[in-house]
């Protein structure tokens, strides 16, 4: 069985402890929308869990974009090129279609390109998009609260429970697409030992019995 190293430790770490504040978050806001945040006192346990999950939401953000953006190698599998667009209907049709019907992915995940064109696409929403607005508006409601119009209040929560709601639709996704590997957790299983398995066997190691890993140049290490 062929291993390739497909994530690095600190990105394993990091994925796991974002995936800790992200829960975090969506607990404690959930409990702050049901029990209306304007009824809470300023001390109270939810609330200031929720703020400091936030601002570890953040600092997890700024290592995620340092790290990535500092490496060659992991900024590619992020950049969305204009040969990507190409493959994002053949995906949409897999994820819809071919996928139960037993036909192959068309992307071929690969150490040097991990991502297909939705993966990318999702990505980047949510690390550009999705967590700065949640950031931005949830700092702003916070600091700003007392000093602003109910107007600018009200537009402030709402654009943070919209996209609260849109990113718990997103890891709702996530976690349904982590089980489409080659068994139901080897997705899972490569986000903990940094190695994902192929089941498919090629014609050098055919008739051999011992994994092969296969991992990138030193200064290529994702």
């Amino acid at each position: 069985m062929k291993q390739t190293y497909f994530h690095s430790l600190p990105l394993r770490i990091w994925h796991w402890i974002n995936a800790f504040i992200i829960i975090m978050l969506i607990m404690t806001g959930l409990y702050l929308r049901l029990q209306g945040i304007s009824a809470l006192k300023p001390h109270d346990p939810f609330l200031l869990w929720h703020k400091r999950m936030g601002f570890a939401m953040i600092a997890a953000a700024i290592f995620w974009f340092i790290y990535n953006m500092s490496k060659e190698n992991t900024r590619r599998h992020y950049r969305i090129r204009k040969r990507h667009l190409k493959g994002i209907f053949p995906q949409i049709e897999y994820y819809l279609l071919s996928i139960f019907a037993g036909a192959e992915n068309p992307h071929k995940a690969s150490a040097d390109d991990k991502y297909n064109p939705l993966q990318k696409i999702a990505y980047n929403a949510i690390m550009f998009i999705f967590l700065p607005v949640q950031a931005f508006t949830g700092i702003l409601f916070m600091s700003f609260s007392a000093s602003l119009s109910g107007n600018i209040i009200g537009l402030l929560g709402a654009i943070h429970v919209i996209f609260a709601y849109l990113l718990v639709l997103y890891l709702i996704v996530h976690l349904y697409m982590a089980t489409l590997g080659d068994t139901v957790f080897s997705h899972t299983k490569a986000m903990i030992v940094g190695y994902k398995e192929e089941s498919h066997e090629n014609k050098e190691d055919k008739n051999s019995s011992i994994p092969v890993k296969i991992s990138p140049e030193k200064n290529e290490l994702p």
